[in-house]
């Protein structure tokens, strides 16, 4: 049997790792459930028979899988991510090359590979920005004497952004620009001079340009090319046809009110495209009112500003960098969702971490946030290490 008193000894001791990160996980993982439950009722009754359970079942199973991976992640000292990260990245590039190649094409984008047997497909970006976060944190370490040198500190580090975010680019425009800001937000904190990082962002929008321009002379170039248009277009001319699942997310925020219509009581969610993944965020604020939505912002900034904490008191870079660049990414990636479910910003396809129903994306979220765990973990021993010793 359990025994929940050592786990909560445990937890109050932080002996898991940074308990208000696991607070908010938890708390996003039941508002993730109840939402999830809410907003797949016409999923379930075109596709399961009216089924409504299924979907709730399943995303919980998903759910449970992504914390048992989060809780074994933190269990792992964090040293150990540097070589990890290494056999990571080669193995990304690779399978980023060939999902181009071979990969399943949805929307005229080769973003899925399916791994036979299990026949489970994923996402090759998730793995990939995951890979690179980790090499950086752990090259920015290994480096930190000749950070200033432009062929032993700079140059090791541009090659494996510009061969990831490349690759990753042309199937997903979105995941590659917040792997691209991420990276240069890492170069900044790591002290990587400034005159460096300002050319790596003016060479990857010249390639990014160039590659934009080619594709008009050339539309098999990027096929995806035209979808973007379209976003930035339907984005610019709040009048156009093609603002269907915007409107309709700002019908479900302008109804929500103050507290919200209540946990069910969705009406959008049977006009919404997508309720139940890219446009959660709407449907919260529509249950919950503006107080959830805004509590859902609290919490993303809250999991930052641990991060930020454990980075401070990390006695090694590497740890300081893993945490925040992992960090930052996540919460990246929700404002981005956010953003666009308030119509800040155009259509991108971004899940809401740890809310959206998913599988494999969330359990590499879940992998990220375990690996923070770990680092705020070792940070947790040290630091009651020394106070021991004062005693």
């Amino acid at each position: 049997m359990l025994d929940f008193s050592n786990i909560r000894t445990k937890f109050n001791n932080n002996e898991y790792g940074d308990k208000v990160i696991w607070i908010v996980v938890f708390a996003l993982s039941i508002l993730s459930l109840l939402t999830v439950w809410s907003s797949t009722g016409s999923l379930a009754y075109r596709m399961q028979g009216g089924n409504t359970t299924f979907y709730f079942i399943k995303h919980g199973g998903l759910m449970l899988f992504g914390l048992i991976i989060m809780y074994g992640a933190h269990t792992i000292p964090y040293k150990y991510y540097s070589r990890i990260s290494q056999l990571m990245i080669y193995i990304s590039i690779p399978l980023l090359i060939f999902t181009l190649l071979f990969g399943t094409n949805l929307n005229q984008a080769s973003r899925w590979l399916t791994i036979p047997v299990i026949n489970l497909s994923f996402q090759t970006s998730d793995l990939a920005k995951l890979a690179l976060i980790m090499f950086l944190a752990r090259m920015l370490s290994k480096k930190e004497q000749s950070i200033k040198d432009f062929k032993g500190g700079f140059i090791p580090l541009i090659i494996p952004i510009l061969l990831t975010v490349g690759l990753i680019f042309p199937a997903n425009f979105s995941t590659a620009t917040i792997l691209f800001a991420t990276s240069i937000i890492l170069l900044f904190i790591g002290r990587i001079n400034m005159k460096y990082i300002m050319g790596l962002a003016l060479l990857g929008i010249a390639i990014a340009g160039l590659a934009l321009l080619i594709s008009n002379s050339y539309p098999n170039f990027l096929p995806r090319v035209e979808t973007w248009k379209s976003r930035l277009e339907n984005f610019s001319d709040k009048e156009s046809e093609g603002n269907f699942q915007a409107d309709q997310s700002k019908i479900a925020i302008s109804t929500g009110g103050i507290f919200g219509k209540l946990p069910g009581n969705s009406v959008q969610r049977n006009f919404l495209p997508h309720p139940y993944s890219d446009f959660i965020y709407a449907i919260i604020i529509e249950e919950y009112g503006l107080m959830g939505g805004f509590a859902v912002i609290i919490a993303y900034l809250t999991l930052l500003f641990r991060a930020i904490q454990i980075a401070v008191r990390s006695p090694g870079s590497f740890g300081g960098f893993l945490a925040i660049g992992l960090m930052f990414s996540l919460v990246f990636q929700a404002f981005i969702n956010m953003g666009v479910t308030v119509n800040l910003l155009p259509v991108t396809g971004q899940p809401l971490p740890m809310l959206s129903m998913g599988g494999t994306s969330l359990w590499f979220t879940s992998f990220a946030i375990g690996i923070v765990l770990s680092v705020s973990k070792e940070v947790n021993k040290l630091e009651t290490a020394e106070e021991d010793n004062h005693e």
